[in-house]
């Protein structure tokens, strides 16, 4: 996936030359309304300023979206163009010249959209609310162009022109109000091609209707505000931006807008005609059943985002051991230390207005049972001795203790720092002395509900234990958005193999040499419908954790062999590096699935390339030695990624049996001492081994020269090809002759 570096603050001003040219249309169309200037000419002049900056602007894209900004500069050309020559055209010429620029733009808009960067496939039930959001604001449109047109029967071209310049507004605005979030840029190219069809359609009534020339003055906003607006999306997506993750489709006024918009209408029309006629009576009430069914949709969205809300808490609960207090009434005192308990604690932090909260953990022990009694009446007593004069020492459960202090959260810290050391000394036990392992979690209380306050003192408890333990922790809310994401990565992440969701991208492989592709690097991709582009740092992780790391590993395997045979089909020899892991080469069978997948698709077998991290192979070494031993002796070649030029590295190199080793662009810079690359260290010592190196990561033209003077065989990076779909690489690939290597 590209490298993404923010465009900046979305909320800046807009930059200068789009002031000065949104300025001087605004003084153009004043001057033609007062009739200082000729209406179409002032409307011509200000279009062709706003299409020109943005033509400029497009012609000057990012590497990685030419394509889509040459669609899109040709549509604002054609846009521009179109209101450039109404002044120079024959009066019954301007009607047809009007409607081949609107074709043409619809056209060219279209097809420069569907090829925007990011788009993902929608989930049935989010079709269906865009279906009917579109349904909602497409009517409305539709009866109010229809009742605005002039009375008394306009021309067909102008009725045609409405309708489908209403719905075809709707499907616009609607997609760029539910992209606006996660994809920023796009939104903003919807909302310029909305802008521009606007401009032109309206364009195309007033000519039909011959309306008089200081009307056409109203089509010059739309036309400039689209134009300006495409040209700012597309350098945003051109810039590499990346969908946002997670991002929740921005909120507009469903309900209120088609309403609103139906109802200014229809009180124009009542004081202007006032009589409606049966169509259109009928198609106002057709506003209403898409409001109804989106109300019901959104009522039925609203209770199942309740339930998932209510199992994520149960969820999140379990997680921290934060289990709901036994029915009955609260009791006085532990028996065993003769300590608060739960529903105490809780109850004193019902009403606080500041303060903290500390639960202490200790570990040496599974649970209260394993762990001595003397030991858990000492570790109480230590914390009454510890604590303040007015704080409360509670007992949670097991070895789980709790200390609500009134002080503020920096006195609280340096309370738990003693705790700490009060703790860590040993403790007399049946067995002699017991030295314990403690982690301790604050959160303010702030006023707080009392479950929410425990709950966040809990999720601060296990970051700590998490981080090492004998340490404290405080609580902040990215610590919780971080426990959320994982809990919707593991709901989502079960049957996403099913559901179709995963998707490789391809990073080819180029010889330093000659800068000719010799293979790529399938990079795996979850495109999920609710949590948006997932990355394998973030994927794999879940994965294992639910025991799908096989199944996604057979899923990749398979598609990469797939793919593997399309291209070499069509005489392009490459070879394909596949990422595994250390626990996917454990499998007994991962041998013998290899073959099977080669021989599926007829592969040869040293067209593909198994590859694995290095810092993960020290834990399972002798597992990853067996089992690159056996791919070689398929065929198969094997690769070591990810190589850090260490000690314990270069003792790990000599024991594997690999073809490939990759490196990371770091060991190409200097040595700050004067002494040359590592990069030449390592490239002697792949020449020593019979091994290729290939160097990743390069982003710059230096790094490159610098891999290949070093003697490095091949290099990937965006510097060489940034990663793409598969049907974006072979178009790629057709700009070089085919080789075989």
């Amino acid at each position: 996936m590209p490298a993404i570096h923010p465009s900046g603050d979305h909320r800046r001003r807009p930059p200068l030359p789009d002031l000065v040219v949104s300025l001087t249309g605004a003084l153009l169309v004043l001057a033609g309304a007062v009739g200082l200037v000729p209406a179409r000419s002032a409307v011509a002049l200000a279009v062709a300023a706003g299409c020109a900056l943005a033509c400029v602007r497009l012609a000057r894209p990012a590497s990685n979206s030419r394509r889509v900004a040459a669609l899109l500069d040709v549509a604002v050309l054609a846009a521009g163009l179109t209101v450039a020559v109404l002044p120079l055209a024959d009066p019954p010429h301007r009607l047809p010249v009007a409607l081949a620029g609107l074709v043409a733009s619809i056209a060219l808009y279209a097809v420069a959209l569907l090829r925007l960067r990011g788009r993902s496939r929608l989930s049935a039930a989010a079709r269906l609310r865009r279906t009917v959001d579109v349904l909602g604001l497409g009517i409305s449109l539709v009866f109010a162009g229809s009742v605005l047109l002039p009375p008394g029967g306009a021309p067909p071209v102008a009725r045609a022109v409405t309708v489908g310049g209403a719905l075809g507004l709707a499907v616009l605005l609607v997609a760029a109000l539910a992209e606006r979030r996660r994809r920023p840029g796009a939104a903003r190219c919807l909302g310029g091609a909305a802008a521009t069809l606007t401009g032109l359609a309206l364009l195309v009534v007033l000519l039909a209707c011959h309306a008089p020339d200081r009307a056409t003055l109203v089509v010059a906003p739309p036309l400039l505000l689209g134009a300006l607006l495409t040209a700012a999306g597309a350098r945003r997506t051109g810039a590499g931006e990346r969908p946002v993750a997670g991002a929740s489709p921005a909120a507009w006024p469903g309900l209120t807008g088609p309403a609103g918009i139906a109802a200014l209408a229809a009180g124009h029309h009542l004081w202007t005609v006032g009589v409606f006629t049966a169509p259109e009576m009928a198609l106002g009430l057709a506003v209403i059943p898409p409001m109804v069914l989106r109300e019901l949709l959104a009522a039925a969205d609203q209770r199942r985002r309740a339930e998932r809300l209510a199992a994520r808490e149960a969820r999140l609960r379990a997680l921290v051991g934060d289990d709901p207090a036994p029915a009955g009434p609260p009791p006085a005192a532990d028996p065993l230390t003769v300590l608060a308990g739960r529903r105490e604690l809780l109850h004193r932090l019902g009403g606080r207005e500041g303060g903290a909260l500390l639960v202490v953990d200790l570990h040496g022990a599974d649970d209260g049972v394993g762990m001595a009694v003397p030991v858990l009446v000492e570790v109480a007593r230590r914390l009454q001795a510890g604590r303040g004069p007015e704080d409360l020492v509670a007992r949670l459960a097991g070895t789980e203790f709790a200390v609500l202090t009134d002080v503020g959260p920096v006195l609280a810290y340096g309370l738990g720092t003693r705790l700490l050391a009060a703790l860590a000394e040993p403790c007399p036990g049946p067995g002699g002395p017991t030295r314990l392992r403690v982690s301790i979690g604050l959160a303010e209380t702030t006023g707080g509900e009392p479950e929410d306050v425990l709950r966040q003192a809990e999720l601060a408890r296990r970051r700590a234990v998490q981080l090492g333990r004998d340490r404290i922790e405080w609580y902040d809310a990215y610590l919780e958005e971080q426990l959320v994401r994982r809990l919707d990565l593991e709901r989502e992440l079960p049957g996403a193999v099913a559901r179709g969701e995963l998707d490789l991208v391809y990073q080819p492989v180029l010889a330093l040499a000659d800068r000719l592709p010799v293979g790529t690097e399938a990079l795996l991709r979850w495109r999920s419908p609710v949590l948006g582009t997932v990355l394998p740092d973030e994927l794999l992780p879940v994965a294992a954790d639910l025991d799908l790391l096989g199944e996604v590993g057979r899923w990749a395997l398979d598609r990469a062999c797939r793919q593997l045979a399309d291209w070499s089909g069509s005489g392009r020899e490459l070879w394909m590096a596949v990422n595994v892991t250390p626990r996917e080469l454990a499998a007994p069978d991962f041998v013998a699935r290899t073959a099977t997948a080669l021989a599926a698709y007829d592969v040869s077998p040293e067209r593909l390339v198994v590859e694995v991290a290095e810092p993960a192979v020290a834990a399972e070494l002798p597992t990853v030695v067996a089992r690159f031993a056996g791919l070689r002796s398929l065929g198969v070649r094997t690769a070591l990624d990810d190589f850090r030029a260490e000690h314990a590295s270069l003792a790990q190199l000599r024991r594997l049996p690999i073809d490939l080793l990759k490196v990371g662009p770091h060991l190409v810079e200097p040595a700050p001492d004067g002494q040359r690359p590592l990069i030449e260290v390592v490239a002697n010592l792949g020449v020593r081994l019979g091994v290729e190196v290939v160097v990743e990561g390069l982003e710059a033209d230096a790094q490159v020269a610098g891999a290949r003077q070093a003697g490095c065989s091949y290099g990937q990076g965006f510097a060489l090809a940034r990663p793409a779909t598969a049907e974006r690489v072979e178009a790629w690939f057709e700009e070089f002759p085919s080789t075989l290597r």
